[in-house]
Order: structure tokens, then sequence, then C-alpha cells
């Protein structure tokens, strides 16, 4: 397993201090969210800046992925505003610029991935309109990756068009399955709102994982939660991933708690490691010759499969 740490959660340290940070911790690597604090994507210097990112990136061994959720980035009044769904086929393509540079920062950076997410339906557009848009946003980006050798991993993000796994796979069927387009995987999405446990949506989404983010999480409840605030049983979620073929980064996203960021990178990481020894030991243990059916998905259990409720 190798873990990051993303920079929106570093969100008041200077990119340098957060990249040597989480080297000094000992971190695998880092979710590079780009923003006017942190490698900013509008900056006439973007290629320099890029270039003095990947050295400092070799110098403390880190690997990195590029991520696209920066808040306001593209509109100073509007969150996460514009999106490739607005009415406003400009604004559509201000969004889809971002993500082109995204792409070639990727490359320059040698970034596994670049992640991004559709929006939320605008008022007024109805479901099919929004999903054309969508695909039509995407075609060039898609175009771009596949150039660059970066794949472009779609975010299902709760209250969004693309909202669940299921919503991905429409996505792919609509594309055409294209070879560039990929999956992220935030794993306490999967505990707020998919069907499956976590650990059954790594399995089940297991051939598109390019990028995979990482937090506590209550069922029902959209809200990014410290190790041990939420419902998640970790080990079984490591287990899975390790077993899933996957390669890239697992990124700790704590956004909102930037405040406090270097607390959590500090005792994350740990918390993780803990998790992953103890999904190792539950490998290696035979299983019992007789074993009691796992519970529903978030009722209280003690078996490794099973969340509790708050």
């Amino acid at each position: 397993m190798r873990f990051g740490y993303g920079t929106n959660g570093l969100a008041d340290l200077r990119l340098d201090d957060a990249l040597s940070l989480l080297a000094d911790l000992g971190y695998d690597g880092v979710g590079l969210t780009l923003d006017h604090m942190h490698l900013d994507p509008l900056a006439p210097d973007l290629a320099t800046r890029t270039r003095e990112v990947a050295h400092r990136l070799d110098e403390l061994g880190l690997g990195v992925t590029v991520e696209t959720g920066a808040r306001y980035v593209l509109d100073p009044r509007r969150k996460h505003g514009p999106s490739l769904l607005d009415p406003d086929p400009g604004d559509r393509a201000r969004r889809v610029d971002l993500l082109l540079r995204a792409v070639r920062v990727a490359a320059d950076l040698g970034a596994h991935a670049v992640h991004c997410f559709s929006g939320i339906v605008p008022e007024g557009t109805d479901t099919d309109t929004a999903w054309k848009r969508l695909a039509e946003s995407l075609t060039p980006v898609l175009e771009a990756a596949a150039s660059a050798g970066t794949p472009l991993a779609v975010e299902p993000e709760p209250g969004h068009l693309l909202a669940t796994l299921a919503d991905f796979h429409h996505l792919r069927r609509v594309l055409g399955d294209p070879e560039p387009l990929g999956l992220t995987l935030d794993l306490g999405h999967c505990q707020c709102l998919e069907p499956l446990s976590p650990a059954d949506c790594v399995r089940d989404a297991a051939p598109w994982l390019r990028h995979v983010q990482i937090e506590d999480m209550r069922r029902g409840v959209h809200e990014h939660l410290p190790f041990g605030d939420g419902e998640i049983d970790f080990p079984p979620v490591l287990e899975a991933l390790a077993t899933s073929g996957y390669q890239g980064l697992t990124v700790v996203e704590l956004p909102r708690h930037s405040h406090a960021g270097p607390h959590y990178a500090e005792h994350s990481l740990p918390f993780l490691q803990h998790a992953e020894r103890t999904a190792a030991a539950l490998t290696r243990s035979p299983a019992p010759a007789l074993q009691q059916a796992a519970p529903p998905h978030g009722a209280p259990s003690a078996t490794p499969e099973g969340s509790s409720t708050r």
C-alpha cells in the first residue's frame, strides 16, 4: 500500500512546506490539488513552477496524483463553479480548460492520474441534457489524457450528477468505454451512500481504479471525518485494496481540517499502517469452519465487514 495526503487538507501551508512535512512523516506521496496557494493552474508561470515541483517531488521521493477539486479557483463566488454541466458553453469551456491544464501538469509531474468530478445538475436542466453536456465536455479531456498517457479518474460525488458507482458505469457506456477513463473511488463516499460495503465497492470497482481517496464517514452523512470518528471498519477495506491490483496512491482526504492539517497528517498515517497490518493478519488467519452471516451494510456488527451506526 502507498499512502498519501491531500494538499486540500494542508491549505494553510506553503506547498514546499506541505511536501516536506509529508516526506518527513513517511508518506509515499501527495494528492496535489491545483489551487491558488498550491501550484496555481491559472498562473502565467505554471510550466516553470511545475518543473520546480517535479524536481522537489523527486528529491523527496514522493509520488503524486493531480486533483482538480479546488473550491474557488475558477470563480470567487461559486463553489466548484463553473462546472462541466453549466448551461453556458463558455463556462463549461473554462472548466474543460482547467482539466486540460491539469492533464499537462500531471504529465510533467509523472502523476499516476488526474482526478475530476461531474458537478451538480444546474436548476432547470434535465438529467438527459446534463449527461450529454458531461460527455461532450469530457471528450477533449479524455483525448488529451490518452495523448499524455495519464488516466482521467472521475470521482462519484454525493449530490452530483455522477454520484455513485452505477453512475460511473453509465458514463462509461455513454462514452463508449474509452481506455483513458478511470475511477476515483472515495471510500468515505462508499460508506455514505453506496448499497455495498466499502470493501465490496473496492472489489467491484477494481478493474477501473485509478485513484483512491480515504477518510472516515458515517452512513447517509457526507462529512469527511478523521479516522476513528466515523463508522468504517478499515482493515477489510485495505485488504480489498491490497488484493485488487491497484498500484496508485491511497490519499487521505480531509479538506475541512486544514486548520490542524499537520496534526491530522501526523496521526492519519500510523492509523492506516496499523489497519494495514491488521488486514494482513486477517488474510493470513485461516477462516473458521462455521461463520455467522454478515449483517446488512450499516448495521452494528463485530465482523470485519460490518459497520456501526451512531
